[in-house]
């Protein structure tokens, strides 16, 4: 990805960065019952017209069905079909890409865990550059955006040319093969010309921990509707990089219908998309605190935290 420099830019030797992502490794590493797959996301947000969107997702309960479950695979698509909400009659309608059928789907064919693994490493890498002083941390390959305390950076800018030292050609060309592939899975779904469709700003990896929020960003787990509170998203899907019950406690998706909340367990490799209006009304769980396996070892100067990783 071209990066541009800028006289008040500030650069980074390679050194630098690389004793960063060392220190971010090690810090994890050091509390041995924390799993560094934990918690990995990255969320992609797919519009007629383009857009920007966080997730504001709540508290678990009452969850009555299972979608699927983190231990059984997908082959095929698991498609649930779902009445349109009367959201996109608000907004101007585009033929070939406005949804004419509603609903979610989930399936574990469209992304190996071998490619969710180098994805999840490239996420790593990342956002050990910086990271959130709350639970959620966002790494946006797009803009370069990176969590960095209560704030963001731009990762281009602030490490310029360095940042090759971090993301590989590799890394981008299969970042975006599995970008693609969703968009055109998600076409194919729901009957559309994938050419109409947008990929909006920001699609981002997101990294949530059980740290107290210190901002609105990191306040993940309220109910959201997408296309509500913003309103070019059409579609959204994510991809889990890590494994539920495996690598971290709660953290799963919630459809809050009106008969009942349906939940999907993440998976390494799974890809879930749905229409983005008021039919898919959704959350997620709080992500659980880690704790130690064995009495003898607890260390008192360690914060424990677990971690969800998520691709958007």
């Amino acid at each position: 990805m071209p990066t541009q420099r800028r006289s008040n830019v500030k650069f980074v030797d390679s050194n630098g960065i690389e004793k960063k992502i060392k220190r971010g490794t090690a810090q994890r590493q050091a509390v041995w019952w924390w799993r560094p797959q934990a918690g990995l996301l990255l969320l992609s947000l797919l519009s007629c017209v383009g857009g920007l969107a966080w997730l504001y997702l709540t508290p678990d309960d009452g969850i009555t069905e299972t979608l699927v479950r983190q231990g059984e695979t997908v082959p095929e698509q698991r498609v649930y079909q779902v009445s349109c909400s009367e959201d996109y009659d608000n907004y101007k309608r585009y033929p070939g890409c406005t949804p004419q059928k509603c609903g979610r789907a989930i399936t574990d064919s469209v992304v190996s865990r071998e490619e969710a693994a180098i994805l999840r490493r490239l996420a790593e890498r990342g956002l050990s550059l910086g990271g959130s002083d709350g639970g959620a941390s966002i790494l946006d390959l797009h803009s370069g955006a990176l969590s960095m305390g209560k704030q963001f950076v731009n990762i281009y800018r602030y490490f310029g040319e360095q940042i090759k030292d971090v993301f590989s050609k590799e890394d981008f060309e299969l970042y975006r093969s599995v970008r693609q592939r969703i968009q055109e899975t998600i076409a194919q779904t729901f009957g559309l010309d994938s050419s109409r469709l947008y990929l909006t700003n920001p699609t981002f990896f997101s990294r949530i921990n059980s740290t107290l929020a210190k901002t609105t960003h990191d306040e993940y787990w309220h109910p959201h509707i997408d296309k509500v509170t913003y309103g070019s998203f059409d579609y959204t899907s994510l991809l889990y990089l890590s494994d539920y019950g495996v690598d971290f406690g709660g953290g799963r998706f919630i459809f809050m219908d009106t008969s009942a909340n349906r939940t999907v367990e993440p998976r390494a490799g799974r890809v879930s998309f749905f229409t983005s209006g008021t039919e898919n009304l959704h959350r997620v769980e709080k992500t659980l605190q880690c704790r130690p396996r064995s009495k003898a070892i607890n260390p008192p100067a360690q914060k424990l935290l677990q971690k969800r990783l998520t691709l958007f």
